[in-house]
């Protein structure tokens, strides 16, 4: 198992869609780091030598922002948002969605549950 960036990442996946284990790093960047590094992005994780290891170590940590460090990163851009009072920040407060998406149908991620409005359901009966 090696350990990159603080994460284990899977030893029987092949290097490229075992780096997108690590958050911050999606198929894109695997695949530029791969390309960095000089390894072949079918090779298992299990058949790395130690140099391999360490070449993708050391790209990643000068050249990329991953894990705790970009969630902090991440943590902080929307608490700016707000603490400025801006739209943007006052839709997270709300929990709603941010970029612009409708309300009126779907969001129900951001939203929750859905709730009925008025009394459609008939009350059960209850034994007195």
């Amino acid at each position: 198992m090696a350990r990159i960036a603080g994460v284990t990442i899977p030893s029987e996946k092949q290097v490229e869609v075992a780096l997108t284990y690590i958050y911050g790093i999606g198929p894109t960047f695997a695949k530029s780091i791969l390309a960095a590094a000089k390894i072949e992005p079918t090779t298992r994780v299990k058949n790395l030598t130690e140099a391999e290891e360490q070449r993708l170590r050391e790209i990643i940590d000068a050249d990329y922002t991953v894990e705790s460090d970009l969630q902090r990163q991440v943590t902080n851009n929307i608490k700016r948002l707000k603490d400025i009072n801006a739209y943007r920040g006052l839709r997270h407060k709300n929990g709603l969605p941010v970029n612009g998406q409708r309300t009126r149908t779907n969001a129900r991620t951001r939203k929750g549950k859905g709730v009925a409005v008025g009394g459609t359901q008939k009350k059960a009966a209850s034994k007195t």
